[in-house]
């Protein structure tokens, strides 16, 4: 891993968040260099993330997840599938600590990590959860998300028993998948599919957010 340089990185991220309009405290700003101190960290033992430059990772990660956060503005409790090192979740329960969010992986190194992140960083929203999302038996979530997880049909099909009736499943992809918004099983519809700018990244990023259709 490169040199972490904590005053070089929090100014990146802040400037990253100026950019997204984003109003982080300083305690917030603190946390999500911890997070990515520790990300660094575990990744030379349990590979949690390709991207090995602390700046490379404010952009690819921090910056990515937070582009990400109007989106949860409703959202009081989410659920992340396939939550790896933690991307959105342990972003997004730093950014928004009134909101619960829940991880899941079946890997258990990952997330005896995201367990290890929880304790460290005080997190006092965040539930971790190790195995197969499809028999998770937990109470519903208002918004169930993932990023770059699996195929969209997948994603519905193996979590949908989790969202609540008027719920949303909001996806993190890199460019539009047609081909999987085309596939999509009833009674899923794309309600949404919103363009995301990244602080930094020259690559496309998007939001998919996935509904049960209304019977007629």
């Amino acid at each position: 891993m490169s040199t972490f340089d904590r005053n070089k990185l929090q100014q990146q991220l802040c400037d990253g968040a100026h950019v997204l309009h984003l109003s982080l405290s300083d305690a917030q700003l603190s946390q999500l260099l911890d997070y990515l101190a520790l990300l660094g960290k575990w990744n030379g033992v349990y590979n949690l993330t390709a991207v090995r430059d602390p700046m490379h990772m404010v952009t690819q990660h921090l910056l990515d997840s937070l582009a990400a956060l109007p989106a949860f503005a409703s959202a009081h409790h989410i659920l992340d599938v396939g939550a790896g090192g933690g991307l959105p979740g342990i972003v997004l329960a730093i950014a928004r600590p009134d909101m619960k969010v829940s991880l899941i992986d079946t890997v258990h190194k990952k997330t005896a990590f995201l367990t290890q992140v929880k304790a460290e960083l005080q997190l006092a929203n965040v539930n971790v959860y190790t195995g197969r999302v499809e028999q998770l038996q937990v109470p519903k979530f208002d918004v169930i998300t993932s990023r770059a997880f699996a195929d969209l049909s997948d994603f519905v099909r193996w979590s949908g028993h989790l969202l609540q009736e008027h719920g949303c499943f909001i996806a993190m992809k890199g460019v539009a998948p047609n081909d999987e918004i085309a596939r999509l099983p009833a009674p899923w519809q794309v309600t949404e599919v919103r363009a995301l700018q990244v602080p930094g990244l020259d690559a496309e990023r998007h939001l998919v957010f996935i509904q049960r259709k209304e019977s007629e």
